[in-house]
């Protein structure tokens, strides 16, 4: 057993943690310190990590005084709709290539990719791994279609080194790339991505610092990360998964619009229907009713784009919507766009900009 599994009791982790760890390098998120101990800087943990030991991720680890990082493969690759991560003002229509690979430093109960998000935590989240390389993936966006460049499935903070460089790679091709991110970063981690990275959406979970230190993470981490994204010019979009009796409260929805309201109106915030799953089983989904109430207040307290996900067909909540003049500019269903009547990102009735990445930005390509 290598100094690096001493704490992985369980022996199918440690088996797991084994062949992980051949698929690492040396970090570029990472400070030297006294006694060989580094800190990590890729999320708001700010772990520091004694050499034989592992961050509150379990994938980022001290060997020797080095800090060792995922970098190499992936354990879920997919071509998804770009509505699906969810973006609604990002190239609507669009496929993302998406790819995610092992490990999260936050433990929620109601995760529903906790296949690959646990790993290394709960020796049932087992999966596959597969060697790539950031060309094969450009490669591979370019073969299935797609003008964006995801990661997602775990937590991309984590594995900030390796989307880096894929996402070094895919830009240059001329991709759109972006983070699905629980949003615990630290200034130095979107400093280190702005160059190489466009688009950020932000789980934001809760407004109550409780219910938040229950899963592992710090509200005031998130709420910066979003005001720090934003200011950076990354595009974000912010989702909050609604869960009954624990975060539906009304009041509490109306403290987040008022301060999403806070940092810019336009950022579009998706309230998304929760099903039960992983370990959180002991409640039904979310009502259309509740949804649509929540909604509202959201749209009462000034956000210009309020969307309602998980249930498709609903049309006000799906729909993009000019906060100028009340023209539907895209219709939606579920993923599907039904009509897209944005003329250069400006409602044609109107001529209100609606703020988004309407189109693919020009890049410096390789010759």
């Amino acid at each position: 057993m290598t100094p690096a599994l001493k704490g992985l009791k369980d022996p199918e982790v440690r088996r797991l943690a084994e062949v992980l760890d051949t698929s690492t390098r040396p970090a570029d998120l990472g400070v030297q310190l006294e006694r060989d101990r580094v800190r990590c800087l890729a999320c708001g943990h700010r772990c520091v990590i004694p050499p034989g030991h592992r961050g509150v991720c379990r994938v980022r680890f001290n060997e020797e005084g080095t800090l060792h990082v995922p970098w190499g493969y992936v354990a879920a690759l997919q071509n998804d709709p770009v509505e699906k991560k969810p973006f609604y003002h990002v190239l609507p229509g669009s496929y993302a290539l998406t790819f995610g690979m092992l490990g999260c430093d936050f433990h929620c109960s109601f995760c529903q990719n906790w296949v690959t998000s646990q790993a290394l935590r709960d020796p049932r989240a087992v999966a596959r791994i597969y060697a790539l390389r950031p060309e094969e993936m450009v490669r591979l966006a370019r073969e299935s279609g797609a003008q964006l460049v995801i990661s997602s499935y775990n937590e991309p903070l984590i594995t900030a080194e390796w989307a880096h460089d894929v996402f070094q790679e895919a830009r240059k091709a001329g991709f759109v790339t972006g983070f699905v991110s629980n949003g615990n970063a630290t200034p130095e981690v979107l400093a280190y991505l702005r160059p190489v990275m466009d688009l950020y959406k932000v789980d934001l979970k809760t407004m109550n610092p409780r219910r938040y230190r229950e899963l592992g993470g710090v509200l005031e981490h998130v709420l910066r990360t979003i005001e720090q994204a934003h200011e950076k010019g990354f595009w974000v979009e912010v989702v909050t998964l609604v869960i009954p009796e624990w975060n539906d409260d009304p009041e509490e929805i109306r403290a987040a619009a008022r301060w999403l309201r806070d940092v810019d109106p336009s950022i579009p915030w998706h309230l998304t229907a929760f099903h039960p799953d992983y370990r959180m089983t002991d409640r039904g989904s979310t009502s259309l009713q509740t949804l649509l109430r929540l909604y509202d207040i959201a749209k009462e307290e000034g956000l210009s784009f309020v969307y309602v996900g998980n249930v498709p067909g609903l049309g006000r909540g799906e729909d993009t919507v000019c906060p100028n003049c009340g023209m539907v500019l895209i219709r939606r269903r579920g993923f599907q766009i039904l009509e897209n009547r944005l003329k250069d990102g400006r409602c044609p009735s109107c001529g209100t900009v609606i703020p988004g990445v309407w189109q693919v930005p020009e890049r410096q390509r390789e010759a």
